[in-house]
């Protein structure tokens, strides 16, 4: 366990689930009469720089590398928060609901 971990190679297996997580929001957003979750995807971005730097530290990336991921994680993050606050405009629908009315 502690060279699985030592290898980075834990943090890739999060990372594919960060991104199968990121793509089934998106598949349900399109079935969802058009919904889009920005403000989930921005977390799961801020999570997924999150284990980039923690991959960078275990592998033995330098500190710009890492410092670059923490910066993308605060990014997403600010991104995050100023959607669900209303201070930036997010797009609500992809496309027109459909009329399920017989």
């Amino acid at each position: 366990m502690e060279a699985l971990l030592a290898s980075g190679h834990l943090v890739d297996a999060i990372l594919l689930l960060v991104a199968l997580e990121a793509l089934g929001l998106i598949l349900w957003s399109r079935r969802a009469q058009g919904v889009w979750p920005l403000a989930l995807l921005c977390n799961l971005a801020s999570g997924a720089a999150l284990m980039l730097a923690l991959r960078g530290a275990l592998t033995g990336a330098g500190w710009p590398v890492i410092a670059g991921c923490l910066a993308l994680a605060g990014l997403a993050h600010l991104t995050e928060m100023a959607l669900r606050l209303g201070l930036l405009a997010s797009p609500v629908r992809l496309r027109e609901p459909r009329d399920t009315r017989a």
